[in-house]
């Protein structure tokens, strides 16, 4: 497993930006700020401040409010790194442009950018489905949206779904939490894909080396030992129920005590009946089960950080981390990374992660 932060000891740290196709290097030269951010929910984000006052023909102004550089709509991708950590870190269009008048400065301007889940988020129906799968309904909406699918999370089928007055965007999340895929685009793929599958970077960060500061905390207030689903078999008219336990974890834990066995010796059982959902066969049952066992239980530890700039760290990837003492030290999963420049600190990537499990000492 590699380090992370394997960039040059000496190297610019000013991201490419190219815009409608073309590299604008004065662009690059102009920025003043730069943060692009990713989590588990998609729609990648990116905001830049641009200097936006000097020389103009023959005398000085507004450098950018012509719009023939920076307008709505326009495309835009944002490279960070040296090296090997050279990477695309967003790729979508401009949804936002600021003007900033500041007292003691020349005048800026603020992009802000999403990527193309852009399109979900502002489209709202009201809508039902029959007799389809989760994989079903994410792969119509991707083609409704222009967008390729690429669909690997496993699910029942159900009788009817209903998307009532919600974006297409936050009808495709929830039915990716219910079975627990994670939603992103890659530009005009649309990616549904469940955690165990979902193929992403894996580094090492050591404490004092690349990784700058690291905050850390296994808190039992929302850990349970078992999670219960139950609901009616509309076929067999009969009652349905399913207890998830931390077997729905599978190998997850590698080797460390996770936070049922913690909560289970420390205060004893605490169970949770969900009430909200109303399963109609067994498989549907299951799946909703053991996907909010799973969701609550890789919460157990969480931590935030951050590293010398790698554009590698990416949500879904496994991140190493060393010198944090027996507790703390593994394997995490990356659930949020923001990718900021500024030129006073250059290049840092501020990350977000989470862990089923404590060290065994």
């Amino acid at each position: 497993m590699p380090d992370a932060g394997q960039a040059p000891t000496l190297y610019g740290s000013r991201p490419v930006l190219t815009v409608g196709g073309q590299v604008q290097t004065q662009l690059s030269d102009r920025l003043l700020g730069l943060s692009v951010e990713e989590d588990v929910e998609g729609l990648y984000r990116a905001e830049l401040t641009i200097a936006n006052f000097d020389h103009v023909n023959d005398g000085f102004g507004f450098i950018y409010f012509d719009r023939s550089v920076l307008d709505f709509g326009k495309p835009l991708v944002i490279q960070m790194g040296a090296g090997t950590t050279t990477t695309t870190v967003f790729t979508g269009a401009i949804t936002a442009l600021e003007g900033r008048f500041p007292h003691v400065k020349p005048p800026e301007i603020l992009i802000k950018a999403e990527d193309r889940l852009q399109d979900l988020r502002m489209t709202r129906r009201t809508r039902t489905f029959e007799n389809v799968s989760d994989a079903d309904v994410f792969n119509q909406i991707a083609s409704q949206q222009g967008l390729q699918a690429n669909v690997d999370a496993s699910g029942p089928t159900y009788p009817v779904l209903a998307q009532i007055n919600q974006s297409d965007l936050a009808f495709l999340r929830d039915r990716a939490r219910a079975v627990d895929a994670e939603l992103w685009v890659d530009d005009k793929q649309l990616n549904v894909v469940s955690r165990s599958k979902r193929r992403a970077n894996a580094f090492t960060l050591t404490y004092g080396q690349g990784l700058f500061e690291f905050t850390c905390m296994a808190d039992l207030a929302d850990q349970s030992t078992a999670f219960t689903v139950s609901g009616w078999d509309v076929t067999g008219k009969q009652p349905l129920s399913f207890r998830a336990t931390s077997s729905a974890l599978g190998g997850e834990l590698d080797g460390d005590l996770g936070g049922s066995a913690v909560l289970q010796q420390a205060l004893g059982e605490r169970n949770q009946q969900v009430v909200h959902q109303l399963p109609f066969n067994v498989q549907e049952t299951q799946a909703l089960a053991e996907a909010y066992y799973r969701r609550w239980a890789r919460r157990f530890v969480t931590g935030t950080g951050v590293a010398d700039g790698d554009a590698r760290i990416q949500v879904g990837s496994n991140l190493t981390l060393n010198g944090l003492g027996p507790l703390f030290e593994g394997t995490f999963y990356v659930t949020a990374a923001r990718h900021i420049f500024s030129p006073k600190t250059g290049y840092r990537t501020w990350f977000s992660v989470e862990r089923p499990g404590i060290g065994q000492s």
